[in-house]
C-alpha cells in the first residue's frame, strides 16, 4: 500500500462515493496533504475534475464545520468550494474544483505579486468580518488563545531539553491579549495564508479570492487572520507589504492604525509561540518532520512581535523558558524519534 494512501476497506468505501456522485471509474490523483489527519484526492470524470476530501471516522476529523462554513461564506459572496455530494457520516466530501493556483504557488512562480493578491485577500476579510457570522461558533477568545500559547513549551521547549511550567507563560499571554482585545468578536477562519488561498483570475471582485481549509473557523479577534496572512509560517511576505496590508485593513475596517498595529503585535506573538509548538508536535506525535524547518521563520516572527514595547513582560517570560531554534536545538528535536504511524 503506497505511504497515505486508505487501507483497501476505506478505499472501498471511497469507491463507492465516488460512483454514488456519478463518477464512477474516474482518475483518482493524490494531492498534498496538510498538518491534518484529512487526505485530498483530485478526481477526473468526463473531462471535468473534483476534489474529494477524506476524513476518516475516529481520527478525530469532522467535516460538518467544512460543510457549514463552506456554505456561509458562499451566502456571503466568497469563493469556498461548492459541496457537491457529502456523507459526513462515511467523513467523505466531493468538492468544487478550484484549481492549483495558490497564492505561495503562483508567488514562487513570479507570475504575480504580493501587492497584486494580497489586497484582494485583506478586502475578503473586511467583507467577512463585516458580514454576520453563523450563530454557535466557539470561542477563540483570550483564554484559549492563552491557553494554545502554552502548546510552545508542552511539545517545542519540552524536546528541546528545557522543560518547565507553562503556567507563566499563560498568564503572560493573557495579559498582553487582555490590553489590546476588542470587545466584539469577529469570524476568524483561523489559517488564512498563502497555502490557502487560490488565486481566481477569471471571477471578479471579491470571488478572485478562493478560500480553503476554514474548519476550524471560530470567533475571535480582528486582527487574528490579518496576521495569519502576513506573517505565513511557510514564506515571507516582505516588510512592505505587510505594512501596506495592515494599513489598509485599518482604513477598510476603519480602526486606528496605530492600535491595529498593537493588537497585531499581541495577536502575532500567541500565534508564534502556538505554532510552535504545533510544529513540533506534528514531528513527535504525528510523524510528520516537514514542519521542523519552518520553526526558524516561526521564531524569527515571534521576535519581531515581541519587540514591541507593550509585550517587554511577555518577551521575559519567554527569553526564560523557549531556548531559540538553534542547529543544536532542532537536532535535538528530531532525534526524537515518534512511533512508527499506525498501519
Amino acid at each position: 500500500m503506497a505511504e497515505g494512501a486508505p487501507p483497501p476497506s476505506r478505499d472501498a468505501e471511497i469507491a463507492a462515493f465516488i460512483a454514488a456522485t456519478g463518477r464512477a471509474g474516474a482518475r483518482r490523483v493524490a494531492l498534498a496533504g496538510d498538518a491534518s489527519m484529512r487526505r485530498y484526492e483530485r478526481i477526473h470524470a468526463d473531462g471535468q475534475s473534483a476534489i474529494l476530501m477524506d476524513a476518516p471516522p475516529g481520527s478525530g476529523e469532522d467535516v460538518g464545520p467544512f460543510v457549514a462554513i463552506a456554505r456561509h461564506l458562499r451566502a456571503i459572496g466568497l469563493s469556498a468550494p461548492e459541496i457537491l455530494a457529502e456523507d459526513r457520516t462515511a467523513g467523505l466530501l466531493m468538492l468544487e474544483d478550484l484549481g492549483d493556483d495558490l497564492y505561495a504557488r503562483i508567488l514562487a512562480a513570479g507570475t504575480t505579486t504580493e501587492a497584486a493578491i494580497y489586497g484582494p485577500a485583506i478586502e475578503v476579510l473586511a467583507h467577512l468580518q463585516a458580514a454576520p457570522a453563523p450563530p454557535g461558533l466557539p470561542d477563540w477568545g483570550v483564554a484559549e488563545m492563552a491557553r494554545a500559547s502554552c502548546l510552545s513549551v508542552e511539545w517545542y521547549a519540552g524536546a528541546a531539553g528545557a522543560p518547565g511550567d507553562p503556567a507563566p507563560l499563560g498568564r503572560a499571554v493573557g495579559e498582553a491579549l487582555a490590553a489590546v482585545a476588542e470587545s466584539r468578536a469577529v469570524l476568524v477562519l483561523r489559517d488564512y495564508h498563502a497555502e490557502n488561498l487560490i488565486w481566481l483570475p477569471g471571477r471578479a471582485g471579491l470571488a478572485r479570492v478562493g478560500l480553503l481549509d476554514f474548519q476550524n473557523a471560530e470567533m475571535g479577534q480582528p486582527g487574528y487572520d490579518l496576521i495569519s496572512l502576513l506573517q505565513d509560517a511557510r514564506r515571507d511576505v516582505a516588510p512592505a507589504t505587510a505594512e501596506a496590508m495592515t494599513a489598509r485593513f485599518a482604513a477598510a475596517t476603519g480602526r486606528e492604525h496605530a492600535a491595529l498595529a498593537r493588537a497585531c503585535a499581541a495577536l502575532g506573538a500567541q500565534r508564534a509561540l502556538r505554532i510552535l509548538g504545533v510544529f513540533a508536535r506534528l514531528w513527535l506525535r504525528d510523524g510528520k518532520p516537514g514542519y521542523l524547518r519552518l520553526i526558524p521563520r516561526v521564531w524569527g516572527q515571534l521576535q519581531l512581535n515581541l519587540a514591541d514595547p507593550g509585550l517587554a513582560d511577555l518577551g521575559r517570560v519567554v527569553a526564560g523558558m523557549l531556548p531559540p531554534p538553534t542547529d543544536a536545538v532542532l537536532a535535538a528535536i528530531k532525534d526524537r524519534c515518534p512511533p512508527a504511524p499506525p498501519r
